[in-house]
Parts: structure tokens; sequence; C-alpha cells
């Protein structure tokens, strides 16, 4: 082993050591914490024994100034929740329908046409709700492979992206996935005030969209044309292991909301923690967002700069809600519906079970468990997602007809026309 190769791994352990030392500081428990986070960081040291800690650096600069995903951008607008608090969303307009010249075999064609066949879509929008820690730009490929084809809206929840922070949190309201059904109405009724609607939600945005449903039935039945659950669960979060040990588990359930409310008090200190110890975050990040050993390292970096993008005390507020959420209730409201529940089978944050879970009260919905993808299946495997979600279009009645065979290509050339 180099000496830099050696240095690297010494740098990297050495803030796992610390990160243990803070969470032993929290409590016993805690250390069980501690544990987990050195031994990710072991994880990350050997994987990165051949690259000293300024290449790495280098490499996640340019990997930031070259990377196109979170690159697209719509046309921005406001919703206001119930609180006040402003919600940030941006409007894809489908393009006019294209003329029949050039349609023939060998002319290629229009974008919407290789899509949905000669029919152009019905007036209809699709709403994208992403997850905790995330933001609406997760949503970059299935973004990038419909924009023009179907009017899409994509929004920041609360606290997260450009949205403002809520004003109910910084007031000391609990918060609860209740509350951000109602900032999903609020976003609906500014940007999509007519016409019919698809749902879309990924982990916390499939909640989102349940919580829409519990509160909000008659929406649902009068308005949405079709909804699809990605990655995500209608309750009994607090049985997840998180592909730990069963002592582990038990010890991090019963200390981690003490934790996470203790960091909440003290971001600015542990946000410099964050950035000092980026490699330990890395390795956590890429363990518990994709299951692939081959994932593109710009989208593997992309997905840190999400999560990284969320302060700490954001983190903490919302945790809670996830133990308390419970919506299978809500679920028969789109029985009648067509509905994609989607997950990949190697998820550990809302492990696939969860999505069988739906599909148990749902037994007309499509169930597609996608092989070797973890929690972020939406960009680890983009044209699986971005696929059925155009059939799920099909089968709403957007479109007449489909054929999908090129457009998850073109999700990953958003400049490609």
């Amino acid at each position: 082993m180099s000496d830099s190769s050696a240095g690297a791994a010494g740098d990297v352990v050495a803030a796992a050591a610390s990160t243990a030392a803070g969470w032993r500081r929290a409590g016993v428990a805690g250390a069980a914490i501690g544990v987990l986070a050195a031994g990710a960081a072991a994880g990350v040291a050997v994987e990165r024994l051949t690259v000293g800690r300024g290449m790495r650096k280098k490499a996640r600069l340019a990997l930031d100034a070259t990377g196109p995903y979170g690159s697209l951008r719509g046309t921005p607008g406001r919703a206001v929740a119930d609180d006040g608090t402003e919600l940030y969303y941006e409007v894809d307009e489908a393009e006019p329908a294209q003329p029949e010249a050039g349609t023939g075999p060998g002319s290629g064609g229009s974008r919407r046409r290789r899509l949905f066949g000669r029919k152009a879509p019905a007036p209809v929008t699709v709403v994208f709700s992403h997850g905790y820690c995330l933001g609406q730009d997760s949503w970059h490929f299935q973004r990038a492979a419909l924009r023009g084809l179907v009017r899409t809206v994509h929004w920041d929840q609360r606290s997260h992206g450009h949205s403002e922070r809520g004003r109910a949190q910084a007031d000391g309201v609990a918060l609860g996935i209740d509350q951000l059904g109602r900032d999903l109405k609020a976003v609906i009724d500014a940007a999509v005030p007519e016409g019919r609607i698809v749902l879309v939600g990924h982990s916390m945005g499939g909640m989102t969209v349940m919580a829409l449903a519990d509160q909000y039935p008659d929406l649902i039945r009068d308005r949405v044309a079709a909804v699809a659950l990605v990655g995500t669960s209608s309750g009994r979060l607090g049985e997840v292991n998180f592909g730990l040990p069963v002592a582990g588990v038990r010890a991090v359930r019963r200390v981690l909301p003490g934790v996470l409310r203790a960091l909440g008090t003290q971001a600015e200190l542990v946000e410099k923690g964050r950035r000092a110890t980026a490699d330990l975050f890395a390795g956590l990040i890429k363990r518990y967002s994709f299951s692939s050993r081959d994932v593109d390292p710009a989208v593997a970096r992309f997905a840190e700069r999400l999560i990284e993008s969320t302060p700490i005390d954001v983190v903490a507020e919302f945790y809670p809600a996830f133990t308390e959420h419970d919506k299978s209730g809500a679920l028969p409201v789109f029985r009648d519906l067509p509905v994609l529940i989607l997950a990949g089978e190697k998820d550990l944050v809302t492990p696939s079970s969860h999505s069988e879970a739906i599909a148990d009260v749902l037994p007309d919905a499509e169930l597609v468990l996608v092989p070797d993808a973890g929690h972020l299946v939406m960009l680890e495997h983009p044209e699986t997602v971005t696929d059925r979600l155009a059939d799920l279009l099909v089968r709403a009645g957007a479109v007449a007809a489909a054929n999908v065979g090129e457009h998850g290509s073109t999700a990953q050339q958003p400049g490609r026309r």
C-alpha cells in the first residue's frame, strides 16, 4: 500500500472513530450507531485505498461541474400551504402536437410520437412528489424523458430544495405526513386548477400522495387518472431493520430520535462535520441509495449532492413522522384507478415487502419489483421506471398507444431532441 493510500484509509477510519465517539457521547445505546458508522467508513477506506483525499475531492468537483443531472428547469411557481409556507414548483408544458409530415419509417418522427404513438395525449398533468432529503431534481431522468410529451409539475416539499422552511415547524409544531398531503393539495390548486392528474410519489412522496387521498378522497375520485407509488410504504416503518443485525436495529431505534434532535440544535457544527467526513457519508449514501455495483459515479455523486443539501435540523424535524405514518386505510381510495407500485428488490429504506403489502390492498395494481435496485430506483434504473410510468399513462387513457423503446436512452441525453 502506498503512503498516500495508507493516509487516505487512515483519514477515513479516523473520521469514523471521531463520528463513533460523538455517538457515544449521545448515550450508551448510541455506541451501536457509532459502530455502524465506523463499519461503513471502513468499507469506504477499503474501496478507495488507491485514491488519495485530494484526488477524491477533485473528482467530486469535476462531477459537480460536468454532470448534467439536476440541470432541467421549468416555469417556476409558488403555492402557499395552510400555515403560510411557500412551496416552490416548476411546470414543463406539453409541446403542441407535431404535423404528420416526417413521421414515416426512417424519418425519426417527434419524441411525442415515439413515446405515445400517433394520437396526441389527452389533457393531463403528471405531478411528481420527491422523497425525504431529496428534491424535485431526483426525478431528473423521468423529467427528461417526458419533457414536452405531457404536462408535468415538479415541486419541492417544505423545507427541501427551493421551498420555504416550514413555518409551523419553525414555531415548534411537530411535522406529520398529513401536513405534506395538505401541501400537495396546495400545489395542485396552484399549478393544476383543472384537468386530469396523474400522481407520482417516491418514498416520502408516495406517503404524501396517500395523505392527500386520506384527506381529499373526492379529489382522487373526481380528477385523478392514475397513481404511481415508487419505493414507498403505507406504514409500519418502525419495523424496518435497514439491513442491520437485530441488536443494532433495536439500539438505533431507541437512540436515533434523541440523537437527531440533539444534532438539530447544533446544526452549524454538524454541517461542518458532515463536510469534514464527506467520504464517510458518501459511503453511507451509496449503501442506502443503490444496490448495483456499477452505478454511474456521476449519478452517485448527484444523489450525494441532493442528500447533502438537506440541513441536519430538517433531517431531524422530518424523521419522527415516518414511525407514526400509517395510511393503509387510505389505499382503497385508489382501487378504481390504474395504479403502478414499483420498488427495488434490495431497498433497505422502504423494503419491497412494503410495496407488496400495498399491492395486497390494491390487487388490480401493477406491481414491479426491480432486481438489483435500491431505494433510489428512479436514478439507478431510470429506463425501467420511465417505461412503467409511460405504460401507466397509456392505461390511464391519457394516450392511445405507446412505443417506449427509445425514451430511456433519451432520458440520459436531455439535450437531444
